[in-house]
């Protein structure tokens, strides 16, 4: 899927993401797509043993 993305594109990526949500709301964001991933990699986990 990200197969094509280089170094430029998640530089630019980020560039807009910083822009959009500024310094300050990184952290945060980033603290919540954390604990996204984690919850969802549980709970796929947690169906795999039923």
């Amino acid at each position: 899927m990200f197969n094509n993305i280089g170094t430029t594109e998640i530089i630019i990526i980020f560039v807009v993401v910083l822009i959009f949500f500024g310094g300050k709301k990184l952290p945060e964001l980033a603290k919540g797509i954390g604990e996204a991933i984690r919850e969802f990699k549980k709970s796929a986990k947690d169906d795999d043993k039923k």
